[in-house]
């Protein structure tokens, strides 16, 4: 009687979790980082956020902060601390943040896989 050979099922890993609710590109680090270099006094960081609004129900805000907030998550890119509160951390979850500039226009590019819809001019969604 020959014995049977049982070959072992190979599972590969999932893929590590990110725990930054915000992805910068190179790009737009670089961006930030020479766009806040001309601000007097220079800020301490990016704060990127969620605010209610436009014809879909949510924006996309950045400004630049002088102190991180009670209820922030504070990611590092480089030197780049970006802060982003506790709300807009659900709803940016897996966002990736690019710079991009075009013969048209020039400006940052949210890529956000929990969106479900988005207005007609792009500058609003909806989860």
């Amino acid at each position: 009687m020959a014995t049977a050979v049982i070959t072992p099922e190979i599972v590969e890993a999932p893929a590590p979790v990110s725990t930054s609710p915000v992805i910068l590109t190179p790009a737009a680090i670089g961006k930030v980082k020479e766009i806040m270099s001309t601000q007097d006094p220079v800020p301490a960081g990016l704060r990127i956020g969620v605010v209610g609004g436009g014809c879909s129900g949510f924006q996309y805000s950045m400004s630049f902060e002088n102190a991180s907030g009670m209820m922030d998550k504070i990611v590092r890119f480089e030197d780049l601390k970006v802060f982003v509160d506790a709300t807009s951390a659900m709803y940016l979850n897996g966002c990736t943040v690019d710079y991009v500039e075009t013969l048209e226009a020039a400006g940052f590019k949210f890529e956000n896989p929990q969106v479900k819809s988005t207005c007609g001019c792009g500058s609003s969604f909806s989860v």
